[in-house]
């Protein structure tokens, strides 16, 4: 028996939006209009294997909360390029800010989407929690027509913390009037979406659209977004 939810709470990158997808053609697009190849870097995947380390350990510092959005924005590049042999400040803060204009433009969607919200949009309240940046998960939103599904959109930037900290999910609960038992997460990361919700006694819902093999206790996991469909 469907359990009567009321409330469901999604996280946006990696989950609906193709983070990987709409990131590697932005950054494809900035290697060759920043000339990066004649500058000295040997090819983009070079650049991307340097990018790719120092953005994941940047990004845990801004989940520690060590360093904030546009220290990580502006480092993830001129870092990158330093290691590659360009120590250019100027190079580095105009490759941070092509970024967010490029991937806020971006559309790709992870396969059925679309369908799974018009689903779900006339039976129950849906909203966002995300940890991502506030003006560019709007942009993102509104670019690839989604918008319109969702009642509200928490940021980690509106509520003052970040996933999995309980703080998000509590500023969700009043912003959106919701209770916690009446609600599901769904997301694509067993740390900050799943283990986060379960600590608030949220039901969640794993979305594994590649097929890792874990043991962590989740209420629901599919494999894509189209399994909803069965579940709710």
């Amino acid at each position: 028996m469907k359990k009567p939810y009321k409330h469901i709470f999604f996280d946006l990158d990696h989950t609906l939006w193709d983070f990987e997808r709409n990131a590697e053609e932005t950054k494809r697009e900035m290697f060759d209009r920043f000339q990066l190849k004649d500058r000295g870097i040997e090819s983009f995947d070079a650049f991307k294997e340097i990018y790719t380390g120092i953005n994941l350990a940047l990004w845990a510092c801004y989940r520690e909360d060590t360093i904030g959005k546009e220290e990580l924005n502006f480092r993830r590049f001129y870092d990158t390029l330093c290691i590659l042999g360009i120590n250019d400040r100027n190079l580095g803060e105009s490759m941070a800010s092509a970024f967010i204009e490029g991937i806020s433009a971006k559309t790709y969607l992870f396969p059925y989407a679309k369908e799974i919200l018009e689903y779900l949009f006339p039976k129950y309240l849906i909203h966002i929690i995300t940890n991502g940046f506030e003006e560019v998960q709007y942009s993102k939103l509104r670019n690839s027509g989604m918008d319109r599904y969702f009642s509200s959109v928490i940021t980690s930037e509106a509520a003052g913390a970040r996933k999995p900290d309980p703080e998000i999910f509590q500023y969700a609960m009043r912003k959106t009037g919701a209770m916690c038992d009446e609600s599901i997460m769904i997301g694509d990361d067993l740390e900050v979406d799943i283990a986060g919700a379960r600590l608030m006694g949220m039901d969640q819902m794993y979305v594994n659209h590649d097929q890792k093999q874990h043991s962590e206790p989740v209420t629901m996991e599919v494999f894509s977004l189209f399994e909803i469909m069965g579940l709710l």
